[in-house]
């Protein structure tokens, strides 16, 4: 598990995520959305959070036995209108952590997100900067593709990720049983993170009567998800499958199902589907979708651990937003 370096005086916390954390520590708990009581022994306890405004689950994972967790795919507040970027929900997420106790060990991205601002970097911040931050490591593939079209530079990817997570890797969160595996498709980075019989899957596959997320973004593959989904429906029926989104079409919103519930009814790879029909379709059907909302201020946040963008000389930050289109040019 290779982990990135740092030197004493960038593990030092700024003088502005002090003043946050004095804050954070009056801000009132975060309340889950749903908690899913362990299944056994080697089972997590899971505090689900819901962002309406980009459909997005947060998970709180804990090892019942010890109190240790990890906070799984955070998310910043951040209106687009006004260029504002908010922590409200990371400083409840801390404050219902203080409040159960529980102590935080990693803090984990599924991907690089396209959708949402990441709270991974203020989370680290708020924790003290010891905890790491944890991704797939072909991160580095990501950041590769997308540097030239905002004008990152290679020391702008220095040390924004402390651990990168291979394929199959093992680790621990408390006395639990942790893997990695990688479900390349939506991106390539795409990462399960499997912890006792709970995986959680990032946006390689949703409810059931959802089904499975785009694939047209840089380096993604409908084959390649495809395959990523059959790894998830051959890891036992009873594994519990945490999604990283969900898009309700006539109910309240679901984050959680089972591999055998995902095989028998996912309406996009259930029954009967097949690898050249699932990839006519999701073809087919991502041919027809417009960009994310938040695609670029997500991409210039989350390509670095969920940084902001570097100051200018009068002190200002910005979210680069390249042009396309018939006028440009003219």
């Amino acid at each position: 598990m290779p982990v990135a370096t740092a030197d004493a005086a960038s593990t030092a916390p700024s003088a502005a995520a002090a003043a946050a954390a004095v804050h954070a520590a009056t801000t009132p708990p975060l309340q889950p959305f749903s908690t899913h009581q362990p299944t056994g022994p080697s089972s997590p306890l899971v505090h689900s959070f819901f962002d309406k405004s980009t459909s997005t689950w947060t998970y709180l994972v804990v090892d019942p036995s010890s109190g240790h967790a990890a906070i799984i795919d955070s998310v910043l507040e951040y209106d687009c209108a006004s260029s504002t970027v908010g922590m409200e929900s990371v400083k409840g997420l801390l404050a219902f952590v203080r409040e159960k106790g529980y102590q935080i060990e990693k803090i984990m991205e599924t991907h690089v997100h396209a959708d949402h601002l990441t709270g991974a970097h203020v989370l680290k911040q708020l924790l003290g900067r010891n905890t790491p931050v944890c991704i797939g490591s072909k991160v580095q593939e990501v950041q590769n593709r997308f540097a030239p079209v905002y004008g990152f530079q290679n020391k702008d990817f220095t040390e924004v990720f402390d651990i990168f997570l291979h394929d199959d890797e093992t680790f621990k969160l408390g006395q639990l049983e942790g893997r990695s595996l990688s479900l390349p498709g939506h991106t390539p980075d795409s990462m399960g993170i499997m912890i006792g019989d709970s995986l959680f899957a990032g946006d390689s596959i949703f409810l059931p009567d959802v089904g499975t997320a785009r694939v047209d973004f840089p380096g993604g593959s409908a084959r390649a998800l495809y395959a990523s989904i059959q790894r998830i429906l051959h890891l036992g029926e009873n594994v519990r499958v945490f999604s990283g989104h969900d898009y309700p079409p006539n109910r309240d919103p679901r984050c959680v199902s089972t591999v055998s519930e995902q095989s028998h009814s996912n309406k996009h790879v259930g029954v009967g589907s097949t690898l050249e029909s699932f990839t006519t379709f999701r073809e087919a059907r991502d041919a027809t979708l417009g960009s994310p909302k938040l695609l670029h201020a997500s991409l210039q946040v989350n390509l670095r651990g969920g940084r902001m963008p570097p100051e200018d000389e009068e002190g200002r930050r910005w979210i680069r937003l390249p042009l396309t289109g018939e006028a440009v040019g003219v």
